[in-house]
């Protein structure tokens, strides 16, 4: 990828950058929605690179990073808690803190426990996997140990696989991948960027990640592209609202979004390709709203 293009191209296509900047602007600020503490944003993240880590006092990460872009757009003050996975969802769900994020794809009964904003990107299923392995299908999980973490979306669709031998829950991902290298699970399906990440990080644990072919009409969840969105809790809707609004008029036009997953060496296209099909026009989106796109980023 090269960003010197997007700079060309962003210059050649003055008139959107300016209306983008213009939006920008005028995205609003901490007096036209409310947060549990007012000034503040209250995130609830679990520390899963390359997604979040809370590092010097500040959110980063894939996700990290472009929420502190959208607190300072709306002048908040970051103030992060960490915890696991299942406890981030609970926080949310209850109005413990005002948002929740790392790699948390769309999901229809998510929309019925909080407020589920515009993607910021996209991926979809993927198998963790020792190198000299080649697992690639529902059918290769026959008999096999399968793990994933707690509170994943996946976690019904997995327990149904034909034949599966044994699914093990995890608290975190890095227990998922510690068993993995030890020769205790057979494959997970993990978040696909902290997956990627980790095997960019330890070569020595000799893993791969595959994907997985897709059977839709009997494994939807596992078998879809997902939108990674963030979730507020529910009472806060002009608070999901605003944060929707910088992710569609800022990060995507922008290429915010694109810059940072090629920091951390994800920059192919197919993060930035959207689902083939829209579930969320007449549940949490009207009927115009289509998926935002990047391809003037590359």
């Amino acid at each position: 990828m090269k960003f010197s293009r997007v700079h060309q191209r962003a210059r050649r296509l003055a008139g959107i950058a300016f209306a983008a900047g213009m939006l920008t602007a005028t995205m609003g600020n901490a007096e036209d929605f409310k947060t549990i503490e007012p000034g503040k944003l209250h995130i609830a993240m679990n520390g899963d690179m390359p997604m979040t880590q809370l590092k010097d006092g500040k959110l980063e990460g894939l996700d990290g990073s472009l929420l502190a872009h959208i607190a300072e757009k709306l002048g908040l003050e970051p103030v992060v808690h960490q915890m696991d996975w299942a406890a981030e969802i609970e926080a949310t769900k209850q109005g413990k803190v005002d948002v929740m994020l790392g790699a948390m794809n769309w999901q229809l009964p998510r929309t019925k426990i909080m407020n589920l904003t515009d993607p910021v990107y996209y991926f979809g299923s993927f198998l963790v996997q020792k190198s000299q392995n080649n697992y690639s299908t529902f059918a290769d999980m026959k008999g096999k140990a399968v793990g994933t973490v707690t509170g994943f979306s996946i976690v019904p669709e997995l327990k149904t696989v034909e034949g599966i031998g044994q699914v093990k829950l995890y608290d975190t991902s890095d227990g998922a991948l510690q068993d993995l290298v030890a020769g205790r699970l057979d494959m997970a399906l993990l978040d696909p960027p902290l997956a990627s990440w980790a095997i960019v990080q330890h070569p020595e644990w000799k893993l791969k990640l595959s994907s997985l072919t897709p059977m839709p009409d009997k494994y939807p969840t596992m078998s879809g592209k997902h939108e990674v969105v963030f979730g507020v809790t529910r009472s806060e809707q002009p608070l999901a609202d605003a944060i929707s609004k910088v992710i569609s008029g800022d990060i995507w036009p922008n290429c915010l979004n694109v810059k940072a997953l090629a920091k951390y060496k994800m920059a192919d296209k197919a993060w930035i390709t959207p689902p083939k099909t829209n579930e969320r026009t007449g549940v949490d989106r009207d009927a115009g709203w289509s998926f935002p796109r990047a391809d003037h980023c590359f």
